[in-house]
């Protein structure tokens, strides 16, 4: 399939000098230091369904069907992330990026917290979990606007040059949330059980009240987007931004989603998935699952920045065709792994899968992704991209694969078939995609 090479300055009005350009280091920190606090907040909740809500929180059903429903909560967060993506695009295609990255932290904030102190099924029955999945609702509202306000924080403060590299600041996020997410249940973990069951997994929650405060005042301190404050000025501001996109740019909108699957799949895959697998199915303790986990989060925030860097040299698909290529080589070899129980081969799993094929993939996706739509309609068009995919690129992959290893007789097999699906998917649609790469003349 051919592919037409995009001009930047055909999606954008012409950007400020090169010294208003450059993004200051309080720049790419706002969004780095946000995006991270936000995904820890919603990745703590993705450890505690694979470890701790089960029995708490459905302690009315047999150990299987309690699990699935703690993985059914999880995915409610990303049925509530589109919602939230919608909501704060279209504020922050309207009135700008910097407002909307203050309030999803304070939406996230008040929805962790509260689950921080959130009473159980024996306290107060049916209500525990229904007020769980209220309070995953609102994580997903708040990480649902975050998305495409820190990618543009980032990337439209960039040169173009360089939007892969500080683009990558903002997608550090991921996998620096998961970090600190894996470290503070790591140490909760080295508690005994009666006391991790009882105060030890609360803590990692409300330990996030002060680590969103900072994110909130370092936030305040950044000044709007030279490219939205361009559009302000010329009175070119969309009055419906996500009507435009869908008018102006539906196909673009679709395929971006398809280079979404195997980011979601791949992450949502090993860092929650595989750690309820190896501790459920296969007996392990928790620690031979968190500790690689938290050693391929932090190889992965690392491949991050090489990859948006990169990605500034070679252009933004070759280097995320190589991740999703990897991803779909190592499907098999991995479900092999696991199945093993080996500590050794787990560690291997989890930081290839997290560090070495996450990284890579994700690394250059925001000034890819940002590069494809206009400046009017972006805040909108990230969100709804990244979101409205991920509820099944991310937020049903637990559940597809407990089901997909009931299917296979408790193996990992379908599973692996099912990555395979996932990546070829992507790499069909990034095909289709143009590289955004500017070049110089």
């Amino acid at each position: 399939m051919s592919c037409v090479s995009i001009d930047i300055t055909e999606t954008e009005p012409p950007g400020p000098s090169s010294e208003q350009h450059l993004p200051t280091s309080r720049v790419a920190l706002a969004a780095s230091i946000g995006a991270t606090v936000e995904w820890y907040d919603f990745f703590l909740y993705g450890s505690a369904a694979s470890l701790v809500f089960g029995p708490l929180y459905f302690s009315g059903l047999d150990g299987p069907a309690a699990q699935l429903a703690a993985f059914a909560t999880f995915a409610v967060g990303f049925v509530a992330r589109p919602v939230g993506g919608l909501l704060f695009g279209h504020w922050g295609d309207r009135v700008g990026r910097k407002a909307m990255l203050v309030w999803t932290l304070v939406v996230m904030g008040l929805g962790t917290a509260l689950i921080g102190v959130l009473p159980t099924y024996d306290r107060i029955g049916v209500w525990a979990p229904v007020l769980l999945v209220v309070l995953r609702v609102l994580q997903g509202i708040g990480v649902g606007g975050e998305y495409g306000g820190a990618v543009l924080l980032c990337t439209e403060f960039a040169e173009p040059r360089r939007r892969g590299w500080y683009g990558s600041w903002a997608h550090i996020g991921v996998p620096g949330g998961l970090l600190l997410a894996s470290a503070a249940f790591s140490l909760a973990a080295l508690l005994p059980d009666d006391a991790f069951l009882s105060w030890g997994w609360r803590a990692c929650f409300l330990a996030s009240v002060a680590l969103l405060a900072i994110g909130a005042f370092v936030r305040l301190q950044v000044m709007e987007t030279p490219a939205f404050a361009q559009v302000q000025e010329r009175k070119e501001v969309a009055t419906v931004p996500l009507r435009d996109l869908l008018v102006e740019q539906p196909r673009t909108l679709l395929l971006a989603m398809g280079t979404r699957l195997v980011e979601g799949f791949t992450f949502n895959l090993f860092s929650v998935y595989l750690l309820a697998y190896v501790v459920g199915e296969l007996g392990r303790p928790r620690s031979w699952a968190l500790t690689p986990i938290l050693v391929g989060a932090g190889v992965g925030v690392v491949l991050v920045l090489l990859g948006g860097r990169l990605s500034d040299r070679v252009g933004r698909k070759p280097v995320y065709r190589a991740g999703a290529w990897a991803a779909l080589l190592f499907a098999f070899p991995a479900a092999w792994l696991v199945q093993s129980g080996e500590r050794w081969a787990l560690f291997v799993v989890f930081v290839g899968g997290l560090g070495v094929l996450y990284g890579t993939i994700y690394g250059p996706l925001a000034a890819f992704w940002a590069e494809l739509f206009q400046t009017r309609y972006r805040f909108t068009a990230l969100n709804t991209m990244y979101q409205v995919s991920g509820v099944l690129a991310s937020g049903l992959t637990p559940i597809i694969a407990a089901w997909l290893v009931t299917r296979a007789g408790g193996g990992l097999w379908l599973v692996a078939t099912y990555a395979v699906v996932v990546a070829a998917t992507s790499l069909l649609c990034a095909r289709a995609l143009p590289e955004t790469r500017p070049v110089a003349r």
